[in-house]
């Protein structure tokens, strides 16, 4: 019985293995003839070719793919930040039998090259010695092209953060214009999206068995062509589900129907039979429909169509529920299949038990990777998200159900860390992924889970069928930290606290033993306008949360202290909405240290918001009303300055925009005044550097991505 809900799919590690499986388990993935030679392969079967420095840890996506394949038989190979200039390099490790697996890497190569502003950015955390310009721009695309001059014939699929989030037809910040799906542009076979380890085993396989790519159609988590609908299928325009309108409510923005009803009862057992039945039909017919979303044409000319092509596309996003969509480009007809079924807890705990050598491939040397620095004593415990946040990646790329590892699974890594790490000290720098705190967290009826359709479990309030319960959490950490050799386990990954103020005793456990001395959170603003446009909630949650986080900090006789981060510039704010805010952080005693404007990756709800100018949480129309979007330079930078009140350099320009806004009674030099009226000498404004791109690494194809571009960073103590 499948008391998922969910429809079936098969367990990752049931199926016949390869029959490469007899050259055993490699101790890293070859990377070079030399390699392949000395595990006695003639050749590969896949090689997975990747922007990234090739790290053997699950928390990197290419060596948790070919990890997987390998489980199943097959001779993997890895080509790690080739020189994309010519095709050479893509031929080092000789013509693979099934395919080039292509990604740009753990993150999108646009975001991980240039910052918010468009500048290029002085470093790459994935890059041995953190060089930069090891990757060239759009690194899907240009890969992709390169194995095809190598190997004309092989079979090209792409996947990763970088192809996930490009799958249909998406605003492209740094073009400022609306482009092709990205397995056009790539000319690749097939794409995969999300965590792609259902995807990839299956289409291993059946490659293995003989079936051609161009047969390798209607995969959950895929995208490919098609010529013509498929028999048996039935066709629905997008504007029958979503039609550009009047609008309506925030609250419930995609909703066809209430994801929530109460099932109708019947009194006589024939009733329920025909109940039964009709259900039965409905399902059947609704996983046989296919969404025609507007045209590429129409949609890269006509923000109004992009906007509500984008919220018909967020609406299929819930595996259990969600519908097949067609788009056409040109002549050509792109299907984007429903999202891949969430692992299992038996399946993740085997994803993450392979063999990893949990370092970097020998290659590197004594080089320093600085992600695989800060991840090397961190474990991943879960995946997912279903916050929501409209600016965040992670529902797009990962999905909303939560897929969490046994305990024994998260143990079992611990005590791998500990016992096989050369620099381990003690500390166990993270237990998290996505975020802190959602852990083994889902709806209470699983039937519910795979219908609703909402697009946020705790906006704008927390669903009352979320079971909020953070006991199995506050177990894993008592039985982590009590493992021997472990002196200290930090929890570093991005914290719900409105989820986490449900539950008084993990914050207690939490504040008393996990944090050290600072505890990040992400309210991301203080002004309701703006937070109804991020789905947030409000400051009064947080408020509560630090009412708990120092009660427990004091009985706990610690002296910590909580680094909120937020967004500048992003959709629905003003500048007056910045100044409330910079009020905020000057009366909390809050000193920015580092700050990024809102970058609109594709996909993105609060991306749609940026190119349209509508609010996309609502039906969209040619006469609803404009929203502020901050897009100009000068006014980003300003929305940035406001951040940063206390930096000398931004007075001169805040003045000014205080002037602008009759706001000038806080230009002084009082405490009640914003910024001071003199000008210290040597500090007139400067061009803005480029910041340094800081994120937490925790997870497959970059878990924050996007989302992390988007923060500030506080330094120093919270005054008190």
């Amino acid at each position: 019985m499948n008391t998922s809900a969910m429809p079936d799919a098969p367990n990752l590690f049931s199926y016949r293995k390869y029959w490469a499986q007899r050259f055993g388990v490699a101790p890293v993935l070859p990377m070079s003839r030399a390699e392949m030679d000395e595990l006695g392969w003639d050749s590969c079967d896949v090689i997975l070719v990747t922007g990234d420095a090739y790290i053997d840890h699950p928390s990197f996506g290419m060596a948790l793919i070919g990890r997987l394949l390998e489980a199943q038989g097959f001779r993997v190979g890895i080509i790690s930040q080739p020189d994309w200039t010519s095709a050479e390099d893509f031929t080092k490790l000789g013509r693979p039998n099934l395919f080039f697996g292509v990604t740009g890497g753990n993150m999108d190569s646009m975001v991980n090259r240039y910052t918010s502003d468009k500048k290029i950015r002085s470093n790459d955390a994935y890059t041995a010695n953190g060089v930069a310009g090891k990757r060239p721009d759009r690194a899907v695309n240009v890969y992709s092209h390169r194995c095809r001059e190598a190997f004309k014939e092989v079979p090209i699929i792409i996947g990763g953060i970088e192809a996930s989030l490009r799958r249909i037809a998406h605003y492209d910040y740094w073009s400022d214009k609306v482009r092709k799906s990205v397995l056009l542009d790539a000319k690749a076979d097939l794409l995969v999206y999300g965590n792609a380890e259902r995807q990839v085993v299956e289409i291993a396989h059946r490659l293995a068995n003989g079936e051609v790519i161009a047969d390798l159609k209607g995969i959950r988590g895929t995208v490919h062509f098609v010529k013509q609908i498929p028999v048996g299928w039935l066709v629905k325009d997008s504007t029958d589900i979503d039609k550009p309108g009047a609008a309506m409510v925030v609250i419930d923005p995609y909703q066809e129907q209430p994801a929530c009803d109460k099932k109708p009862e019947a009194s006589e057992s024939d009733e329920k039979v025909i109940h039964f039945d009709k259900l039965l039909l409905r399902k059947t017919q609704r996983a046989q429909t296919v969404i025609r979303l507007p045209a590429y044409e129409d949609v890269k000319d006509d923000a109004i169509l992009y906007a509500h092509a984008s919220r018909v596309m967020h609406g299929e996003t819930n595996p259990g529920n969600a519908r097949a969509l067609i788009q056409l480009h040109g002549t050509r007809q792109v299907w984007i299949n429903p999202p891949p079924i969430p692992l299992s807890t038996k399946e993740m705990d085997g994803v993450f038990d392979l063999p990893y050598s949990r370092v970097p491939h020998k290659e590197y040397g004594s080089a320093n990777v600085p992600a695989f620095e800060m991840i090397q004593h961190s474990v991943n415990i879960m995946r997912g998200c279903f916050g929501g946040c409209t600016f965040c990646s992670i529902t797009e790329h990962e999905g909303r159900i939560i897929q969490s590892r046994s305990e024994d699974s998260i143990i079992k890594e611990i005590e791998a860390i500990r016992d096989t790490s050369p620099s381990f000290t003690g500390h166990i720098s993270d237990l998290g992924g996505p975020t802190a705190n959602m852990y083994r967290l889902a709806c209470k009826d699983p039937k519910i889970e795979a219908s609703c359709r909402l697009p946020s479990c705790v906006y704008p309030g927390i669903c009352p069928n979320l079971n909020t319960d953070h006991t199995p959490l506050i177990k894993l950490y008592r039985r982590a930290r009590a493992l021997p050799g472990i002196k200290k386990i930090f929890i570093a990954s991005g914290l719900r606290y409105d989820l986490a103020v449900e539950s008084p005793e993990y914050v207690k456990e939490l504040v008393t033993h996990h944090v050290g001395g600072y505890l990040k959170i992400a309210p991301e603003h203080t002004e309701q306008g703006v937070l109804s446009k991020m789905m947030k909630p409000g400051m009064g949650t947080y408020d509560r949360f630090k009412e708990m986080f120092d009660k427990y900090s004091k009985e706990a006789g610690k002296e910590q202290y909580l680094i909120p981060y937020f967004i500048a510039a992003h959709p629905g704010t003003t500048d007056l909405d910045m100044l409330n805010l910079a009020l905020w952080l000057k009366r909390n005693g809050f000193r920015a240290d580092q700050v990024q404007a809102f970058l609109p990756s594709p996909m993105s709800i609060a991306t749609a918001m940026y190119h349209s100018g509508k609010d996309t949480l609502r039906k969209v129309s040619r006469k609803a009303e404009d929203m502020p979007i901050p897009k100009s330079f000068k006014q980003r930078r300003l929305h940035k300055a406001f951040l940063r009140y206390h930096d000398p350099k931004n007075w001169p320009m805040l003045r000014d925009a205080l002037n602008d806004m009759g706001r000038n009674d806080l230009i002084g030099n009082g405490k009640q005044h914003l910024i001071p009226s003199y000008q210290p000498k040597g500090t007139l404004e400067a061009p803005a550097k480029t910041q340094t791109f800081k994120t937490k690494y925790t997870g497959f194809d970059n878990k924050r991505n996007e989302k992390g571009s988007s923060k500030s960073k506080f330094a120093g103590k919270q005054k008190k």
